[in-house]
Order: structure tokens, then C-alpha cells, then sequence
């Protein structure tokens, strides 16, 4: 009998590629499969649903089909790639690691390999999906020679539950509420955000305030710099609520009239499309996959002076006739991208792989599975008997590694 697993490197809770793959899984075991997730970590809200990717070796069958999606490079998604499963990609993009040099240096790391890493597939995977048509685009430049385009169909049923009260007795009074979801990164540019609400509440409305909805682990620095740009321009109508509950997050949504959006980089964006079901007219910057997302609804701008920008602010804020006619169009977006039959869709692909001949057997370092069993050894020891880690003498200091050397110039 053949299976069909997912692994992922996270299964986060909330976000777009964790809604995705528990979506996957439902319609592979609607249609009779045994189908499993596979992952290096998981929010512990959603551990249940998923097993620890060391077990994958065990589940593995080269009948098997491994749907493996790709948002970074990890120890799941090597592990996965030497086995001799077939493979289908799922690729939600990787930001350029240029946007988290200095804010994060990790993080800037970890998609500069990912990046590099995600070239070894084009030859391992039986089909490599894009969630968006820039994303087949960019497989599609890199080499992978059978690419499609798997469409997110976002789930809103988080979105239909009771506002927080707190939220909204605290933003809903005669104020206008210009809203960002997302998390606050550096390539969101919400630096970009403050400077046009800036010029927005100087210029056309000082009744205004810039809510950031969205969480900032890791980006502690960023937070702190973004904090520093409101102080100086003097500010203080800029509010950070770091992460949020759904109730929370509907009552954001029931409580404002603009989303602002100067993202650089998107594979998709799914809080794009919440404010459109929402009804909250969406303004955004047109770069990557924003404007495929946004489907021909909302509204557009290609220039980032401030002061333009807080024009269209205004004038969509302030005219009644426009807001209605955006949020119109936004509406018929939504059922549009409601209508794709994403089930039928992931049926069909599964479908044409598992008819079509196979991609060569991966090819991979002889002392593979030798360093994966070493390394399983020493997580079980770290895990049960943590006191011999302190035994062992402090690793002598031998100046810069190349990883290091590649992002020095950070700071």
C-alpha cells in the first residue's frame, strides 16, 4: 500500500505553511491514504498531530510518496532528501538573507543554506509545486524541470470567532485605525509603515494610529530600531501587540479602516486576503507575489515617498464611495480564490506522480546515514544525561568559522 507523509522543519501554529499541510493530510486521508507529518519541531499547541522526522526512516518505502515542503533548510528536510521515497516540493519561498543581516544573524544564515540547499532538489523531486505563480517562477529559475502551481486556499475559520472586548472597547472610538498583520520582520519593511502613517498623521489626519499586529521573537533588535524611528519622528501613536490570540486578531480586524502593507518580499501573504474577507480595504506595495495575491482587487502603489503614499491613505480613508467599491472588489477576490478546488487539485497531483516514471535515486555523501545515527546517539544522550555535556573541555577558540566569515559583515 503506498503512503504519503509530509515534512516540514516546523509546524508552526497560525501561520500559512502549518494550515497548509494539515489541509494536505485531511484530503490524503479522505482519499484512503495513510498519511503521517513529519517534523523537527512543532508548536506545542500542535505536537499531537505530528511525529518526530528521526522516525521517517522508519515509515520510509520507496513505493512512498514524501510531500516535503520548503521553507528553510534543516536536519528534516536533508533527512528526507537521502531516502528513497518519491518526492514532491511544496516551496513557499525563502527571503533573501540580505534583509536579516545585522537583525538577525542566524536567521540570515539559515537562508543563505536554505537557498543554496533548495538547488539539490530540482534533480530529486518528482513534481515541485510553487503556493503561488511567483514562486513556481523562482523553481522554475532554478532549475526544477517539472514545476506547478499548488494555490493556498486560506482557511478564515479562526476569523468567525467573538472579538476580544478589550481590544476593541481600547481602538474603536472616532480614531482611524490603519492596521498591519504580520510578523514583524525586516522584510516587511515596517519601518516603511511608519514613515507613511508618519506623513499620513502630520499631514492629513493627527485622529490616527498605526497598530503592528504581529509577533517579533527573534527580531528583538528590529523591534527595538523600530521603536527608536517613532521616537524620533515623535510618535506616539504607534502601537507593537507582538502576538496575538484569533479573538484578538478579529477584533484588529473589526476595528480597522485601512491595512497598510510596504512588504518586499512575499511568497504569497496571506493577511492580505483575511483583510479582504474582513472587508478592510488593503493598500500594498507591489513587489514579489503581492499583487498575484491581491488578484486585481485592492489597491496598489509602486512608490515609496511617504508623502504619496499617505495621499492614498487619505483618499481611501476619507471617501466613502471608494472604500465600498474596494471592499467590493475584495469580496469577489475572496470568493474566487474560494472557489479553486484545492482537494480535486492535490488529488490530480498526486495522481500524475505516482503514474509518471520517477526521479533518479537521491544521490548522497557515503557516511550519510552514518553521521544521521550519530547524531540521533547524541540527542538521546543530551536528552537523558545532560551531565556529560559539562564533562567535556570547552572547544578551544579558533577565530571566525565560514558561516561566520560570510555574514561578518552584519556587525
Amino acid at each position: 500500500m503506498i503512503r504519503i507523509h509530509q515534512v516540514l522543519a516546523t509546524l508552526g501554529y497560525g501561520d500559512a505553511i502549518g494550515h497548509e499541510a494539515i489541509a494536505v493530510q485531511r484530503v490524503l486521508k479522505a482519499a484512503g491514504y495513510e498519511s503521517e507529518i513529519f517534523v523537527e519541531t512543532a508548536d506545542r499547541r500542535l505536537e499531537s498531530l505530528t511525529i518526530d522526522y528521526r522516525h521517517l526512516v522508519d515509515f520510509s518505502h520507496p513505493d512512498n510518496l514524501i510531500v516535503h515542503h520548503f521553507s528553510l533548510g534543516s536536519k528534516a528536510s536533508r533527512t528526507a532528501f537521502a531516502l528513497p521515497d518519491r518526492m514532491a516540493l511544496i516551496y513557499h519561498n525563502i527571503t533573501p538573507p540580505e534583509y536579516f543581516t545585522g537583525v538577525n544573524r542566524k536567521l540570515a544564515a539559515q537562508c543563505f543554506r536554505g537557498r543554496r540547499e533548495l538547488a539539490a532538489y530540482a534533480s530529486r523531486c518528482d513534481l515541485a509545486l510553487g503556493d503561488s505563480e511567483f514562486n513556481r517562477q523562482d523553481l522554475e529559475r532554478l532549475g526544477f524541470p517539472r514545476t506547478a502551481v499548488l494555490p493556498v486556499v486560506p482557511d478564515f475559520s479562526h476569523l468567525e470567532r467573538e472579538p476580544n472586548r478589550f481590544v476593541a472597547d481600547q481602538f474603536d472610538d472616532a480614531w482611524t485605525n490603519i492596521l498591519f498583520v504580520g510578523r514583524v520582520i525586516a522584510s516587511k519593511k515596517i519601518e516603511d509603515l511608519i514613515r507613511f502613517f508618519h506623513a499620513y498623521h502630520t499631514i492629513f489626519n493627527p485622529r490616527s494610529r498605526l497598530l503592528v499586529v504581529g509577533a517579533s521573537s527573534g527580531f528583538e533588535r528590529y523591534l527595538s530600531a523600530l521603536y527608536d524611528l517613532a521616537a524620533r519622528l515623535g510618535n506616539a501613536h504607534v502601537y507593537f501587540t507582538d502576538h496575538v490570540s484569533d479573538e484578538e486578531l478579529v477584533a484588529y480586524y473589526d476595528v480597522a479602516d485601512l491595512f497598510l502593507c510596504a512588504s518586499e518580499h512575499e511568497g504569497f501573504c496571506v493577511p492580505l486576503v483575511e483583510a479582504f474577507y474582513k472587508q478592510v480595504p488593503v493598500l500594498a506595495y507591489a513587489a514579489t507575489a503581492v499583487p498575484s495575491t491581491l488578484d486585481g482587487a485592492g489597491v496598489l502603489y509602486g512608490d515609496k515617498d511617504p508623502f504619496r503614499v499617505a495621499a492614498l491613505m487619505d483618499r481611501i480613508v476619507s471617501t466613502c464611495e471608494l472604500q465600498a467599491s474596494i471592499v467590493r472588489g475584495q469580496l469577489e477576490a475572496v470568493d474566487r480564490l474560494r472557489a479553486r478546488d484545492f482537494d480535486g487539485t492535490v488529488r490530480q497531483f498526486v495522481d500524475e506522480i505516482l503514474a509518471a516514471p520517477r526521479a533518479p535515486a537521491p544521490r548522497v555523501a557515503f557516511d550519510f546515514w552514518h553521521q544521521f545515527d550519530a547524531a540521533e546517539a547524541l540527542e538521546e544522550l543530551r536528552l537523558d544525561r545532560p551531565s556529560l555535556y559539562k564533562a567535556l573541555p570547552e572547544e578551544p577558540d579558533r577565530g571566525l568559522s565560514v558561516d561566520d566569515a560570510q555574514f561578518s559583515h552584519e556587525g
